[in-house]
């Protein structure tokens, strides 16, 4: 196989600054409170009605960190898709998500190092009106493939 050909074989080649991905997602209760179990963060502004009512938001809100792993479940499955390896990862949360929000994630390629094998991605989520909810910037690793 001659450079050109490698070049063309490798995944990685087909990453370009621009490229982009979205999911949607409604927001459920139901996902508030697995996520509550999973990661034992049971702040009552996210599991108590009677509690949230009585806060800044008035309702119950998802955790910040719910929201953010559907950035990460895009990336994972879209963009750059299966194998990546997430490096890092810088969130601004700039709005509550609600109960039964529909939400739309972003995620779209900023940079490309190719001798790293690293992709730069803007990620953000944005609620049924369109708002920014969250928005940040994800580093991650595009592994090259296995030889054998």
């Amino acid at each position: 196989m001659n450079a050109t050909q490698a070049k063309a074989a490798d995944p990685f080649s087909r990453f370009a600054v621009g490229q982009h991905a979205t999911s949607q997602r409604t927001v459920t209760s139901h996902d508030v409170v697995l996520f509550a179990a999973v990661t034992g963060d049971l702040n009552p502004v996210h599991v108590d009605e009677g509690y949230a009512v009585q806060s800044q938001f008035g309702a119950r809100i998802a955790h910040g960190m719910l929201t953010a792993g559907f950035i990460s479940a895009t990336m994972a499955m879209q963009l750059p898709g299966p194998g990546a390896v997430y490096l890092s990862q810088t969130l601004r949360f700039l709005r509550p998500v609600r109960m039964n929000d529909e939400v739309t994630t972003r995620v779209e390629i900023s940079g490309v190092d190719s001798a790293a094998r690293r992709l730069t991605l803007a990620t953000t989520v944005r609620n049924h009106a369109g708002k920014l909810v969250v928005e940040g910037e994800a580093a991650v690793l595009i592994p090259a493939a296995r030889q054998g």
